[in-house]
């Protein structure tokens, strides 16, 4: 068989169900090659960005490495962002790039970058193909990397002269990845140490999420009776109405949990992912750590870690549970609860809006979290509205929530929708964008409707990047170059033959948000026109 052959039987080696990306010349073969492949789809998208965002997102709730396609050059460089985001947030992904030949290499020569430097900062691990025979190494290697903690990532490159050359080569097999756990005298000192401290403080990450631990945590958090609180991508942990849930931080403003982990003399970070928010923000009193991880600790001063146990996040709490954590129930001073749920509006869905009272983002999550399934799968692009989505919005189960927060990339929420809607068909989707988002990956929309998908896009219309409004006017008192006019979101959304609708106000929204969620079998469009 030739190469582009090989390549495919391996992909399909992995369980490997979508490709998402553009052919180019320099992938031709690979494309003849996925035509004859009955097991894998190939989702040609409108933008190599767009196709990464949707394998990251379809990797993350599918526990799969999803899968990307570009050619060499300006398709290489458009993925950049979307894998970039899947090693941040640590969404396993799998990049195929194609290549110039190798005798373009040298030369000064058309469309050709040394495309596995361009992604090194990017990925986990970067490679070019230098040899046809080790193509079934190569990509079981990318696979294990991209899904081995911490996932990421993986960027392979194929020059266009190996394709076609022919090899007998065949998939090697997939093996589970190896997992570990802290040895007993870790645990046994993990213990000691909780039990030698009278306030311990829970901080919940995404690790939590990713290695399915769901359970385990509520059992050693029920059980410690201690305040928790969850980074962005962690929400849906604790139920809402959990009187241990002290909800989010990571906040770079109003972060109210930090007064009471300030009051703590443990802090206990599960699953926790300095990405997402560097502990000097949130352990400026340099509290002493227990850091339970599947790997060990980027330590400093403000990290200042007692007691590491590291392996898998799941069995090791599961063998915590079984020693017997001790109860070291507090609350934290001033009433914070209360406080937090206040600020954040965290329960204000019962409030009565009339068609003339003006709405908010948060009027708008409130009425999601009333009239959607626990399977709901909610996912946010950037800006304002992602701030309010991590500080009210509560998710009623784990992983429902997708959030971009390593990179924080703007354009992720529309092609995150399909990769979520092809990881999980049956679940309802909603993308909460806003008029700067989603006009970055708009086209998106037609990848879907050509796909024959059904998902809700919410978007906020205020002809604004509002965050950087209200950043600049705090800091300057005015603001410049963050204003913009709008197309007819309505009118476009039919250009592509989706169902648009424009609202104005809460009783609008919530009437056809509910007449969307009963009848929804196609993509619907509802614009949120916003008083600037």
């Amino acid at each position: 068989m030739k190469v582009s052959d090989c390549i495919i039987h391996c992909l399909e080696n992995e369980g490997v169900e979508y490709v998402f990306g553009i052919v180019g010349k320099e992938t031709l073969d690979l494309a003849e090659s996925l035509a004859k492949s009955k097991q894998i789809q190939f989702v040609n998208v409108r933008h190599e960005q767009g196709a990464a965002f949707m394998a990251d997102v379809y990797g993350r709730l599918s526990k799969k490495a999803g899968v990307c396609l570009s050619t060499l050059g300006p398709g290489a460089t458009n993925l950049l962002t979307g894998i970039s985001s899947s090693k941040l947030d640590h969404s396993p992904l799998v990049a195929l790039i194609g290549q110039a030949s190798m005798e373009r290499h040298h030369p000064e020569s058309h469309q050709y970058l040394d495309i596995v430097k361009l992604c090194e900062p990017a990925t986990k691990w970067s490679t070019q193909l230098t040899d046809s025979l080790n193509v079934p190494a190569m990509i079981r290697k990318a696979f294990r990397e991209a899904k081995m903690e911490k996932p990421g990532s993986v960027a392979v490159v194929i020059p266009e002269n190996f394709l076609t050359q022919k090899i007998s080569n065949k998939p090697l097999s997939v093996n589970p990845l190896p997992e570990n756990v802290p040895v007993l005298e870790t645990l046994k000192s993990a213990i000691t140490l909780i039990e030698s401290h009278m306030k311990p403080f829970i901080l919940v990450g995404n690790g939590v999420i990713r290695q399915d631990a769901a359970i385990e945590l509520q059992t050693f958090i029920n059980t410690l009776q201690a305040p928790v609180t969850h980074s962005f991508m962690a929400k849906g942990i604790l139920d809402k109405a959990h009187p241990a849930n002290y909800f989010t931080f990571g906040f770079n403003e109003n972060d109210l949990v930090l007064t009471g982990m300030q009051e703590a003399d443990l802090l206990i970070a599960i699953g926790v992912d300095f990405v997402e928010q560097l502990p000097q923000h949130w352990n400026y009193k340099k509290i002493p750590v227990l850091h339970i991880d599947s790997l060990p600790a980027e330590m400093n001063e403000y990290y200042p870690v007692a007691i590491e146990c590291v392996g898998n996040i799941q069995k090791t709490l599961q063998l915590l549970n079984q020693m017997g954590s001790p109860a070291k129930p507090w609350i934290p001073y001033s009433n914070l609860k209360e406080k937090i749920m206040s600020a954040y509006q965290i329960n204000d869905g019962q409030q009565t809006k009339t068609s003339s009272t003006p709405f908010t983002i948060e009027d708008i999550l409130h009425c999601i979290e009333d009239f959607t399934t626990e399977n709901t799968i909610v996912i946010s692009d950037v800006g304002a509205h992602k701030v309010s989505i991590a500080r009210t919005y509560q998710p009623k189960k784990p992983n429902r929530l997708i959030i971009s927060n390593g990179l924080a990339s703007m354009g992720i929420a529309i092609p995150g929708s399909i990769g979520a809607k092809l990881a999980c068909p049956k679940d309802p989707v909603i993308c909460i964008t806003g008029d700067g988002g989603a006009l970055m990956n708009f086209a998106e929309i037609e990848t879907a409707k050509r796909l024959g998908l059904s998902f809700v896009i919410i978007v906020i219309n205020d002809s604004m990047l509002k965050l950087e409004v209200q950043q600049m006017t705090k800091l300057f008192g005015e603001s410049y170059g963050v204003r913009f006019q709008n197309p007819d979101f309505v009118q476009l959304a039919a250009s592509f033959g989706i169902k648009g609708m424009r609202v104005g106000n809460m009783n609008e929204f919530e009437t056809i948000l509910i007449e969307t969620l009963h009848t929804l079998d196609e993509i619907v469009l509802i614009e949120v026109a916003m008083q600037n």
